[in-house]
This record gives structure tokens, sequence and C-alpha cells, in this order.
């Protein structure tokens, strides 16, 4: 957005107050409050800055508001914590994301001490056609109601390939058979486009995208943003 229009944004809201005060006012009066919003803006430009990331946010929650339901309601399993929580921390991830890998631990620790909070995870696999075949079995044990333990055996074997999500699969009690029909099959397709669909809504760059509230956090931000995220979430 440019200094002109914010002069003007902020000179119609200054002008509609004066109306609320006074009712009409004069041509010479709306030049007058034009030309001290503009005076205050040149005087103080870090006002600029501040203004286009509140107002990002605005409409970043909106769109967040519009596919609340959707975001929040997990597939199947895909879910660790409170049945009935308070706040919900969504996390679109990929199994090849070294990242995501780091951020299991926060989560783990979040929601571990936090008996109100939910985590719902959401498969994003962009970065390889293993991350692919990861989740169609994440979601085959999540129809089965194993999903965190593979989640948890997936990850504790470092890089993904075709045998470890089959031995992560064995630790969920899930054969090789049903991993591999999984991997082969499009059954899940129509879950995962979902998932993309809303990570181009929400804008992610990457993963893992977190979604805590009306707020969306890029990257393996740590345990004290999460928090601080879910706090400000639940004090909404």
């Amino acid at each position: 957005m440019t200094l002109g229009a914010f002069a003007f944004v902020a000179a119609a809201a200054g002008t509609a107050l004066a109306m609320q005060a006074g009712g009409s006012v004069s041509a010479s009066d709306k030049a007058a409050i034009e030309q001290i919003v503009h005076d205050y803006i040149l005087d103080h430009p870090e006002i600029i800055p501040q203004a286009v990331e509140k107002l990002q946010a605005k409409r970043m929650e909106s769109v967040i508001d519009a596919s609340r339901s959707t975001l929040e309601t997990p597939y199947a399993g895909a879910w660790e914590g409170a049945k009935d929580a308070d706040v919900t921390v969504v996390e679109f991830f990929d199994y090849a994301c070294g990242y995501c890998r780091a951020s299991l631990p926060d989560l783990a620790k979040l929601v571990g001490e936090d008996r109100k909070l939910k985590i719902v995870y959401r498969e994003l696999p962009i970065l390889s056609e293993e991350s692919s075949n990861a989740a169609k079995v994440s979601l085959l044990a999540a129809e089965r109601g194993q999903y965190m333990p593979f989640h948890k055996a997936l990850y504790a074997a470092g890089r993904v390939t075709r045998d470890t999500i089959v031995a992560a699969a064995a630790k969920a009690g899930i054969g090789k058979a049903d991993a591999e029909s999984a991997m082969a099959s499009s059954k899940y397709d129509a879950e995962i486009q979902s998932n993309i669909a809303l990570a181009q809504k929400l804008q992610a760059a990457g993963t893992p995208t977190f979604v805590i509230g009306g707020q969306v956090l890029s990257g393996a931000v740590g345990y004290d943003a999460l928090k601080e995220g879910v706090a400000t979430a639940r004090g909404k």
C-alpha cells in the first residue's frame, strides 16, 4: 500500500470522526484534516510497515476463519491431545522435512503440558515422491487409530525411503502388504490435494506451517513461539 493510499484512508477516517462529532465537514476543513494526516505520516513513516503488517494479519485471520472448520477437523485419527480442546494447533508438514522433524519435540512438550490443547496434523508432501508415499501410509495409520505411533516411528527413522516407511508402519501394527497398497492407491489423493489447497489459501511458503487461532507461523519457530501463539489464541 502506498503512502498516498495511507494518507487517503487516514484522512477519510479523520473526516468520518469529524462528521460524527459535528455533522458535515466543509471543503476547507476536509483539506485541513488531510494535510494534518499527510504531515503526520511524513513525520512518522514507521507507522506504514506497522499498518501494512496489521492489515495483512487481519486479512489472514479472515482467511483462516473462513476455512477454520476444515482446517481443524482432522482426517480420521490424524491428531493428538484433548478431544474437547479450547485451542487447536494445525501443522502442515512433510515427512522429508528436517525442520518438521526438529519441531516434533516442541509439539510433544506443548501438548504434554497443556490438557486443553489439540494438534491436528495435515500432510503436505511437497518435497519428494517418498513424501507422498509416507503421507499415504500415515493416512492409513490415521484410519486405524495408529497415527502417532507411525508418525513418531517414521521421524525417528531419519531419511524417508520406501523401506523406512514400511518399517515405521510395522511398528504401528500395519503390515507390509497394507503399507505398499496404500502407497500405490489413489484413495488418499483427495485429502492431500485438499491440504495443498488449504496451504495455498494460507500462503504457506513451505513446511512446517502452523495455524494457531488467527495466526500463521512459518518454519520451525520453536517451543516458545508456539506456546505464545496458543496463549494468544486462548486469550481471544
